[in-house]
């Protein structure tokens, strides 16, 4: 089945004047870098800048705050139907009041934080399966930035040092929320430099397509398998269906793992990937001669 719906994933920033948490807070300057896609997120929706949108904060520690960053930006864009649903339990997410608020939404934003807290809040409840509905059958743009973007998937990785991540066990995997199958996806890829946790998320499972997404990059995806690269840095795509051999299930918890012909490309703003079938197409801007 093909999906009506739209799905931006965003890498998150942490430098100043970004946006994304960290775990000392929020930068004091938080002028947005990802103004571009956010721009982005708006033209993709129904209505554009008219649109109804619905900040979920749940992944946050500092919900209040990152509600009334994302307001201001959107109000710079000049979208002003902007609401925050800072969602804290499964009681809440199997309310009814959050469930026709997320129903009447035609743009959905989760922020970073947790990913975890996405998924054991809303796995599930009513607001899951409205938002599921919404993707598959509806012309609506949902979009998630750090942990956001991290959970958007149906496997989902939580933890997992950077430095140790090709050692056996060090990479904690679990279930998202599913907008999007045969992918996992991880953020803050570059700045933090976790290749490690994609290589071994392809190694133990081969069959899904690692998405690494730098800070104030991201992926547009229509119709459920094309993937345009947004925004200024790289995203980075770990491809494990070619891998030749792997001493994954050999070697005891904590050893180093062995990889053979594990297949990496680079994306950049413009380039093109088709899930359907693992095609990239690489855009080449027009050069202008200087005069």
């Amino acid at each position: 089945m093909v999906p009506k719906g739209k799905l931006i994933i965003i890498g998150g920033a942490i430098n100043t004047g970004s946006f994304a948490e960290t775990q000392f807070g929020l930068p004091e300057n938080m002028n947005f870098f990802e103004r571009g896609i956010l721009k982005r997120i708006t033209t993709e929706s129904l209505r554009d800048t008219q649109s109804r949108f619905e900040i979920i904060t749940t992944a946050s520690l500092m919900p209040e705050k990152v509600g009334e960053e994302y307001i201001k930006a959107y109000a710079q864009l000049d979208v002003h139907n902007v609401g925050v649903l800072n969602i804290t339990n499964r009681e809440e997410a199997n309310s009814d009041e959050n469930y026709e608020r997320i129903k009447a939404a035609e743009v959905i934003i989760f922020t970073g934080g947790d990913q975890l807290r996405l998924s054991s809040i809303f796995g599930g409840t009513k607001t899951h399966q409205i938002l599921l509905d919404k993707y598959r059958n509806e012309p609506v743009v949902i979009a998630g930035t750090s942990a956001g973007a991290a959970a958007s998937s149906k496997n989902m990785i939580y933890q997992g040092s950077s430095k140790d991540a090709l050692l056996k066990g060090e990479v904690k995997i679990t279930g998202g929320l599913g907008f999007i199958d045969d992918v996992i996806v991880d953020t803050h890829f570059v700045q933090r430099g976790r290749i490690g946790r994609l290589l071994y998320a392809a190694a133990s499972n081969p069959g899904i397509l690692g998405i690494g997404l730098g800070e104030d990059t991201g992926l547009f995806i229509a119709d459920g398998h094309k993937m345009e690269a947004i925004g200024s840095g790289m995203v980075i795509l770990v491809d494990g269906r070619t891998m030749a051999d792997t001493n994954l299930t050999d070697v005891e918890m904590g050893q180093p793992v062995s990889i053979k012909n594990m297949v990496v490309h680079v994306m950049c703003d413009g380039d093109v990937y088709d899930l359907t079938d693992h095609s990239l197409v690489i855009h080449h801007p027009k050069v202008v001669p200087i005069a």
